[in-house]
């Protein structure tokens, strides 16, 4: 049977909202594909677009890669006026913030990302990006330097933490992940499986981490009507 949003809001309830915590979402196929025609959206459902609202309502944060801002479009990341009326009535602002992390600061003004947020959005970059695109987006967004080189994703966290943001929803990319779990940073693992079989060169849900045995434990297994199945692990 397909969960209800508030089953959903249940399953994924936090423990408390004052430890510093980082939840990973991802939808990946039966047979591990990340995309389908280039973009992870076209792999979900209904319920996985529910679970997904329903993380960013939990949120305090939503921090993505600039790759995947740019790979699947990113727009706006609201709530549904229902969601931010539950975030009020537990003590919430109405919608959680966007962090875009970027090293090289690929990213335009204009990008339908910083388009009329509700919460000015905030990229994350490191001292040595250039100048000209930081000016630029200084019109839009709050930049916040993390690293010398590049960006110190613990740093990251504790800058976020700082300003109130411990629970930090991270919607990818696959290296983005995969820099988080080298850092050991990843505490939970939310996983949807798309009932398909893609076949084809599409890439994990994890790239360009080291390979190590990171051992997580089962949380949940949710089911829905379509075949979908909705994974929670947590370290």
């Amino acid at each position: 049977m397909t969960p209800t949003r508030d089953e959903l809001l249940a399953a994924y309830s936090l423990p408390d909202r004052s430890t510093t915590r980082v939840r990973m979402n991802f939808v990946e196929s039966a047979d591990g594909a990340v995309t389908l025609g280039g973009r992870s959206g076209t792999l979900g459902g209904q319920t996985d677009r529910t679970v997904m609202q329903v993380l960013r309502t939990l949120s305090d944060v939503v921090v993505i890669g600039a790759g995947t801002v740019r790979a699947e479009g990113y727009g706006s990341i609201e709530v549904s006026e229902e969601d931010a009326a539950w975030r009020r009535s537990h003590g919430l602002a109405a919608q959680p913030r966007l962090a875009v992390v970027s090293n090289d600061l690929g990213l335009e003004p204009g990008d339908a990302v910083f388009a009329e947020p509700s919460r000015r959005p905030i990229v994350v970059t490191h001292a040595g990006a250039p100048s000209g695109p930081r000016a630029a987006l200084e019109e839009v967004a709050d930049i916040l330097v993390c690293g010398a080189e590049a960006v110190d994703l613990a740093a990251m966290l504790a800058e976020l933490a700082g300003r109130g943001m411990h629970q930090v929803l991270c919607e990818g990319g696959p290296h983005l992940f995969g820099a988080l779990l080298d850092d050991g940073l990843v505490d939970e693992v939310c996983v949807t499986v798309a009932p398909r079989f893609v076949g084809g060169g599409a890439g994990r849900i994890v790239a360009g981490a080291s390979e190590a045995d990171r051992r997580f434990r089962l949380a949940h297994v949710l089911t829905d009507d379509d075949g979908f199945v909705f994974l929670r692990y947590r370290r």
